[in-house]
């Protein structure tokens, strides 16, 4: 990868490219070196939101040339600094400055002027557009008659650039989640971003696109560049980053050399205490729970998704689902649950067959579901503790004859809200009123509870921090000992190998392969993951069925 460092597209007057701001110039002679200004430095801020201190005099910078990441718990105000030094909402206190100059941005495309740009974790690009319009769509530098040809051959200049490949006629729908990633880099750097802020930028990528991304990131620090690294995944922290700065209720609790840190240290820090891991005990495998056959499926646009899916999950087991979002977890998730209709084949839980019944068919047998969609699974405009109880809305206690006893209800919502660690929230509220991460402990803790059977669980640690991870993952070890059997659906490959006793990999609605504890072999799951499948490789029916 040849990253561009200082010149124009092409050296003309009313060139296409961007003009890259120098970076500071090397001493020379045997004048002492002025240590040259951070790229991006955050003094003193401070913000509040009502009552809440949000911020509390955080100090944060990054050098350049450098990865420094940036680790919190959920609610310790990471992103909230980022919006602030972005421009998103302005400071109680405090200064920015970007390369030596103090500036307060009024908006993301200010700061963006300045040098300051930000990947977010889900791209905002237009999906039913090409890679090239994607890339052009608002950027100054883009002449309104511009042609269709020269948009397609300008993006495979500036990909080719930047050390960013891409196809400038493929549609975004289209692509891979790392090819996504990597077009919405781009469209940053080109609009002239030095500083790079980076959001869980692994949190979908398969292990071949994150060394992918890796190389990139190395390579444009190498040329000069900085990057924010903000993520959950200590280990690739400690791979990528040379500094980590660690939040916690709002103020930097550290700032250390990542040669200095573990990744117990690292938790330790965030959660301000020792977080242990969960014990995984051997797994008593029993019979089937649930079974698909042949089974056939469409998404919400009509367009087949599933094709022929054999799969059984067996009491007191976990069974990974690994796979590149929009591959068909959601509808085998939704399948599994009653909620999507099949096109075709057979789904049974505990060899009854349930094909074309009713979501409440799904519950009344025994299963759960933690929606990948957390919204979805919430009365969002109703009281929290209707959400909490929705589940036992017709069993006993909660229901008594026709009516639904209104006490009962609150006190087992109660009991969940207690559970998830959300005790000191007004039941009464709205659910809609609740946090992304508020939101997610009680849906995974509702469904836990409700879960006799069969556990389907998408995502269920989505936004959540390392100490309330680690809560739900033995939570579910806890139900797979009582003899639940579970599916689990996770991008996250590091979540999937360490609770599963058995990994499917789903590549385009299919069932590539399967891995049995303890032989999981990251690189060939990653393979599979991006649809690259060797004589090897397992045979469907080793990571189907037993």
């Amino acid at each position: 990868m040849t990253v561009p460092k200082n010149e124009a597209d092409d050296g003309r007057p009313g060139g296409d490219g961007v003009a890259l701001k120098p970076g500071p110039a090397p001493a020379s002679g045997t004048l002492q070196a002025v240590p040259a200004a951070p790229a991006l430095a955050l003094a003193g801020i401070s913000k509040r939101f009502g009552s809440v201190h949000v911020l509390s005099g955080v100090d944060f910078d990054v050098r350049t040339g450098e990865v420094h990441a940036l680790l919190g718990e959920n609610g310790a105000g990471k992103t909230t600094l980022m919006s602030v030094a972005s421009g998103v909402c302005r400071p109680d206190a405090g200064t920015i400055s970007l390369n030596g100059t103090t500036l307060r941005p009024r908006t993301p495309r200010d700061a963006l002027r300045h040098g300051l740009g930000i990947v977010h974790q889900n791209y905002q690009l237009v999906r039913n557009m090409l890679v090239a319009e994607n890339l052009h769509i608002g950027w100054e530098a883009t002449s309104f008659a511009i042609s269709d040809s020269r948009l397609r051959s300008r993006a495979a200049e500036l990909g080719e650039r930047f050390g960013l490949a891409v196809d400038p006629d493929a549609r975004i729908g289209q692509l891979s989640v790392g090819e996504m990633q990597r077009v919405a880099i781009l469209r940053t750097l080109v609009r002239g971003a030095r500083t790079l802020v980076l959001d869980e930028p692994t949190a979908a990528l398969t292990p071949h696109e994150v060394d992918q991304l890796f190389t990139a990131v190395r390579e444009m620090t190498a040329s000069g560049y900085s990057v924010v690294f903000i993520s959950h995944k200590l280990a690739e922290v400690l791979e990528i980053a040379d500094r980590v700065s660690v939040l916690r209720g709002g103020r930097n609790v550290a700032t250390l050399p990542t040669g200095d840190c573990t990744t117990g240290s690292l938790a330790r820090l965030m959660v301000g205490r020792t977080v242990p891991a969960p014990e995984r005990q051997p797994a008593r495998i029993g019979p089937a729970v649930a079974a698909l056959t042949g089974v056939h499926a469409v998404d919400d646009r009509g367009l087949a998704a599933l094709h022929g899916v054999d799969l059984r999950v067996h009491a007191g087991e976990i069974v990974g689902v690994a796979g590149v979002a929009g591959n068909g977890q959601r509808e085998l998730a939704e399948v599994l649950t009653g909620t999507r209709r099949l096109t075709a084949g057979d789904i049974a839980i505990c060899e009854v067959s349930l094909a074309g019944h009713e979501p409440r068919a799904f519950l009344d047998a025994g299963v759960g579901h933690i929606p990948e969609d957390i919204g979805s699974g919430l009365a969002l405009n109703a009281p929290i503790a209707l959400s909490a109880s929705m589940r036992r809305i017709r069993r006993a206690p909660v229901r008594r004859g026709l009516l639904v006893s209104r006490p009962a209800m609150r006190r087992h919502a109660a009991q969940i809200m207690d559970t998830a660690d959300l005790s000191d929230v007004n039941p009464a509220r709205r659910a809609a009123t609740l946090s992304g991460g508020q939101a997610q402990r009680l849906i995974v803790y509702r469904e836990l509870e409700a879960s006799s059977r069969v556990l389907v669980a998408s995502h269920p640690t989505r936004g959540l921090d390392i100490a309330a991870t680690a809560d739900v993952h033995r939570a579910l070890l806890a139900i797979r000992h009582e003899g639940v059997g579970i599916l689990l659906v996770s991008e996250d490959l590091d979540e999937v190998m360490a609770l599963s006793d058995r990994i499917v990999v789903a590549y385009e609605g299919r069932i590539l392969g399967g891995f049995e504890r303890p032989d999981f072999d990251r690189e060939r799951i990653g393979m599979l993951m991006g649809g690259v499948t060797t004589p090897s490789d397992p045979s469907d029916a080793q990571g189907q069925a037993r």
